[in-house]
């Protein structure tokens, strides 16, 4: 892993150059409100104890691939600190990819799991997409599909936590072509 360390970052900088990433002071609203417009993702702002918002991460890669975005930390409505996506995987992959992400944690244990510094998603955890998009996903868990229109139009496959934590995404540009196996490590400072 360490050897392909330099490719990372070349491609992440890629990614930088390709996909310009705005950064205003009200993204984290803005994006907030893309996701309150959808069905699937409302209850989950009434119950969840906390959540991280990503307003854009890039992605990109030619076999080699990375992610890169930052984000805020919220608990009961109040920023609780920031955090950092990193994502780094391997497999067929080709193109670049501008998204944004909400992980809403269940319960106490859930954030302070999250934030207890450094924490990882395996390769299993997977996102439900609130824009048009068609999503698969097999492995040792069963194997799931799912098509969705928009976080205002049509409706998304229902969603659930799993280990405490729900994850979505929302694609904002790019195109991306990947078969690949990874994981996502994010690093929390808190306020």
């Amino acid at each position: 892993m360490k050897s392909n360390l330099p490719i990372f970052f070349v491609l992440v900088f890629m990614m930088t150059a390709i996909l310009p990433i705005p950064v205003c002071a009200d993204s984290y609203s803005d994006t907030i409100e893309i996701y309150k417009k959808s069905e699937s993702v409302q209850p989950f702002f009434k119950n969840a104890y906390g959540y991280a918002v990503f307003p854009t991460i890039g992605k990109g890669g030619i076999g080699i691939g990375g992610a890169f975005g930052k984000g805020k930390v919220y608990k009961k409505g109040n920023v609780t600190g920031e955090t950092t996506l990193i994502k780094m995987n391997i497999g067929f992959q080709l193109g670049g990819q501008a998204f944004s992400e909400i992980i809403f944690f269940e319960d106490q244990r859930a954030y302070e799991e999250f934030t207890s510094g450094n924490f990882e998603f395996d390769a299993s955890a997977s996102a439900v997409a609130i824009t048009a998009a068609v999503q698969a996903k097999a492995g040792t868990e069963g194997t799931t599909a799912g098509v969705s229109a928009g976080p205002a139009t049509g409706k998304q496959a229902p969603s659930s936590y799993r280990k405490g934590m729900a994850i979505f995404v929302h694609t904002t540009g790019g195109l991306m072509y990947e078969a690949t196996i990874g994981g996502q490590k994010f690093n929390f400072t808190p306020n």
